[in-house]
């Protein structure tokens, strides 16, 4: 049995996600909705994934974005 079963990142990557929410939202509508610098100023999937992968508080606020928007309650994909 996997540790991972409940986890509806697992197997998800992080430039995933971000290329994901870029999509869905631009950096403008993800700059609104996640304040972080990397999103406003000069934003770049891969300057944001170095600055993610660095910050873990970051990093964090991004999955939980992407798990309310493309996540039912119940933890399948919308």
């Amino acid at each position: 049995m996997s540790t991972q079963k409940n986890n509806p990142l697992h197997g998800i990557t992080l430039k995933t996600m971000l290329e994901e929410l870029v999509a869905k939202y631009g950096w403008s509508e993800l700059d609104e909705r996640v304040r972080i610098n990397c999103f406003h100023t000069d934003p770049s999937v891969a300057s944001s994934l170095k600055f993610l992968r660095k910050t873990p508080w970051a990093r964090e606020k991004v999955e939980k974005l992407y798990i309310g928007t493309f996540f039912k309650r119940d933890g399948t994909r919308k």
